[in-house]
């Protein structure tokens, strides 16, 4: 240990499933890091919308993760577990992590870090791992997206779709989103998107076809499924591939199979959370060669909305619930007042 630790720390705890109002503030331990284990002083957490569904009691952590909130830091590693290198100790680093965010230490493993570089600020660095490691896997390795496709983003001011937008355009493809507003198609335009929909004064099938005169876009990346699922199977054009990556328009679809096949259309999906160490340590390494570059050259940074202090993460999450959030919304776990 470079230095002596506190014993205890403080935590947002869900003290019942319900509302933003049940998030508290509370004393516990300071977690110790098992073997292979690293721990996190935290100084920012993302707030991402598993987050809320875990607080309302429709997403429980997996077996053996913190039962805290937070799925993404940054911070400075200040404890190693036995086998761990002793190199990691003292490294600014951001992580993808199975829980126990929303705290003010918080353990991760070194293989589901990425260094901070310097120019990315710690908020901004809290604000990538749960996107990107959603969007890199979804897009590039299960939808198998190539420069020159087009590309359809659900919810194109969110978290993911603005980082789904940012890689889409440095990776060479055609970006088409959607969003509940004019505002927001004006600020998914700004972010890069090439045509941006307002879903409720047009029809995305419409626009898609239009744009792509006729053909259909090649990838859809989806939150909604529901009714959304044959509408973005009829957005989709030949050999086009749809990949789910939430419910919010509901789990169960129907769909017209026989179209599908006629236009040989591959539906898949994923939940990150729940995949095993060594394929996150996987995903990390290769975003580590393929996409890091881009953040170290200043190239892609997270589109920021609202920084919010510890014991303002109730109003963090009534502000992800509203929807009316643009980009990513942070904790500062090192702050007692509202940064902004």
């Amino acid at each position: 240990m470079a230095e002596k630790l506190p014993q205890t720390m403080s935590a947002v705890v869900i003290s019942e499933p319900g509302g933003p109002e049940v998030l508290t503030i509370v004393s516990q331990p300071v977690p110790h890091p098992a073997q292979g284990e690293v721990l996190v002083r935290v100084s920012h957490a993302g707030v991402n919308r598993p987050d809320c569904l875990q607080r309302a009691g429709a997403y429980p952590p997996p077996k053996g993760a913190s039962e805290l909130p937070g799925l993404e830091i940054s911070g400075e590693v200040v404890a190693l577990g036995e086998g761990v290198d002793p190199g990691e100790l003292g490294k600014r680093v951001c992580a993808l992590v199975n829980g126990g965010g929303y705290a003010e230490y918080c353990i991760a493993r070194p293989e589901h870090c990425l260094p901070v570089p310097d120019g990315l600020s710690m908020a901004e660095a809290a604000a990538i791992p749960e996107t990107l490691f959603t969007v890199w896997h979804n897009v590039f390795q299960r939808g198998y997206a190539r420069d020159g496709e087009t590309i359809l983003i659900h919810g194109g001011t969110s978290g993911i779709g603005t980082m789904a937008t940012m890689l889409g355009k440095l990776f060479g493809m055609h970006v088409i989103t959607t969003s509940g507003s004019d505002d927001k198609a004006a600020a998914s335009r700004e972010v890069g998107a090439d045509l941006a929909i307002n879903y409720k004064t047009q029809d995305f099938v419409e626009e898609v076809k239009k744009y792509t005169d006729g053909r259909g876009a090649h990838l859809v990346l989806d939150m909604v499924a529901g009714d959304y699922t044959q509408r973005n199977l009829d957005a989709l054009g030949e050999d086009g591939r749809l990949v789910v990556i939430a419910v919010l328009g509901g789990p169960k679809s129907e769909i017209n199979m026989a179209k599908m096949m006629v236009k040989r259309q591959s539906i898949t999906g994923s939940t990150l959370r729940p995949r095993t160490n060594v394929f996150k340590g996987m995903l990390a390494d290769e975003l580590f060669r393929e996409v890091w570059p881009l953040v170290e050259s200043g190239d892609l940074r997270p589109v920021m909305d609202q920084t919010f202090a510890m014991a303002d993460a109730a109003d963090a999450h009534t502000r992800m619930e509203a929807g009316d959030h643009i980009g990513k919304i942070v904790l500062d776990m090192m702050s007692p007042a509202a940064s902004d």
